[in-house]
């Protein structure tokens, strides 16, 4: 190979392998610097409030409201008792009222897996789905719930 064909590759060569290094790069990193970053931080944790300050515009208390919901055996309805400190729910209770047996059934079931899922949850914004396999209890609960909120922001 000629001695200028040679040194043109030798170029190119030397120009591609810069290209590959600067491919590497981080973005916003200068051409042919590759930048190492430390993984993130977790975020920190927002302040406790200090004496006096309110956490939560919910007072602390407990509530009672009464929510329904249409099953398909006709309209059904819960009493639930929820016990708020901080803006956390600390205790539940769901009393069930319907007539059809497997209404029954299904209000039971929520009402003992309930405690599982919103002990501990900040009221603000809660809603269940399905707890213990009951779907529509939730409708009840949940409208209960929203009750419950108005009750105790007042």
């Amino acid at each position: 190979m000629p001695m200028l064909s040679r040194s043109i590759v030798t170029a190119f060569s030397g120009l591609s392998a810069i290209g590959v290094l600067t491919g590497c790069a981080a973005a916003g990193a200068p051409a042919g610097e590759i930048e190492a970053s430390a993984p993130e931080a977790p975020p920190a944790e927002p302040p406790a409030p200090a004496d006096g300050d309110e956490a939560s515009p919910y007072a602390d208390g407990s509530y009672t409201a009464d929510g329904s919901y249409v099953a398909p055996s006709g309209p059904e309805s819960v009493t639930v008792t929820v016990t708020l400190e901080d803006g956390a729910v600390t205790g539940v209770e769901v009393v069930g009222h319907a007539v059809d047996r497997q209404a029954q059934q299904h209000q039971s079931d929520f009402a003992g897996g309930v405690a599982a899922v919103v002990v501990g949850q900040p009221i603000d914004g809660l809603s269940v789905d399905r707890v213990a396999g009951s779907s529509l209890t939730g409708q009840g609960f949940n409208a209960a719930l929203d009750e419950i909120r108005a009750q105790a922001a007042a």
